[in-house]
């Protein structure tokens, strides 16, 4: 199949593959060597779906201007983040597809040029969707450390300067990618963006959940007995769960693979784990058809205005 270059180097390195895919075969077990054969349907069909969501988000948070603030902003960046993901993915797979099957017959100049165009777009929709997941979380933060200060410190202007400077550095870093693919330091620059956006997250969310845990733990000492100091506990342990696990799941195993890349790209484990390459793709899509669940559909208002756009109320 004719891959296009950056992300082939992401599936395998070329020095792994000089030789040393029948080591990798023997010496990691065979059958487990052999990767996953996932449909190009299901690509499809996650796609659609996160398309639908995503779009459902955006329509929902342009309609209803009661919405129209800076947390459901990021909100609605993060919806197009993960749609260009889902979108970019898919364009790949069917160019490579019509190229292989003969559909598509283009010059090798041309090819090249829609291979950087597209894999561009993949870089940039990881990148700022990992962005915006900070973002938000960083926005909840100030939200409940600083309720009264926070219109003052999350203004208007403020929101659209962050919002430029994610999709600014999204597009940057996604061109020194495509460009310098072949360097490890650019390997090593994604993979440390990922473990901050992982740290950051973790330090916010659970700073956030001691907090309501310590004002739950107030109010119910006044309380007797104090159930609901237990299941408000419950409740914010099983989110921050969900938020982080989500996160780690859909994430980790395609950083984890680039870390293999860097760190031991001839042996014969690490040969075996990237032929996993389209699955850790599978999980990125899954994260981007999640992300509405936990961000944008669990407000009220905009469940509210979601059932007006799908029932054309407008």
């Amino acid at each position: 199949m004719s891959t296009l270059a950056p992300l082939r180097l992401l599936r395998e390195p070329s020095n792994a593959s000089e030789g040393n895919q029948s080591n990798a075969t023997l010496g990691a077990g065979g059958g487990w060597c052999q990767g996953l054969d996932i449909p190009h349907e299901l690509f499809l069909a996650l796609g659609l779906v996160s398309l639908v969501e995503n779009l459902l988000v955006v329509a929902a948070i342009l309609k209803n201007r009661n919405l129209h603030s800076p947390t459901y902003y990021f909100i609605c960046c993060l919806a197009v983040s993960d749609m260009l993901v889902s979108i970019s993915n898919l364009a790949e797979m069917l160019f490579m597809l019509l190229l292989e099957h003969g559909v598509l017959v283009m010059r090798p100049s041309i090819v090249r040029h829609m291979d950087s165009v597209i894999d561009m777009l993949i870089c940039s929709s990881v990148v700022s969707s990992l962005s915006f997941l900070g973002v938000i979380a960083v926005d909840r933060y100030i939200t409940i450390f600083y309720a009264l200060r926070y219109h003052s410190i999350m203004t208007l202007q403020r929101a659209v300067v962050t919002m430029a400077s994610v999709w600014l550095a999204s597009t940057v870093s996604s061109t020194v990618l495509i460009t310098y693919y072949r360097s490890n330091t650019i390997l090593l620059c994604l993979i440390g963006f990922f473990l901050f956006m992982l740290v950051l997250m973790l330090v916010l969310y659970i700073h956030m959940f001691t907090l309501a845990r310590h004002h739950l733990h107030s109010i119910s000492s006044q309380q007797k007995p104090p159930t609901a100091h237990r299941g408000g506990s419950l409740k914010g342990a099983v989110t921050l769960t969900i938020l982080l696990g989500v996160f780690f799941i859909c994430w980790g195993p395609f950083f984890f693979h680039l870390i293999l890349i860097v760190t031991c790209p001839t042996n014969p484990f690490c040969t075996c784990f990237f032929s996993y390459f389209n699955l850790f793709l599978i999980l990125i899509i899954c994260n981007s058809v999640i992300d509405p669940l936990i961000y944008a559909f669990r407000s009220q208002e905009l469940r509210r205005t979601l059932r007006e756009v799908v029932t054309c109320s407008w």
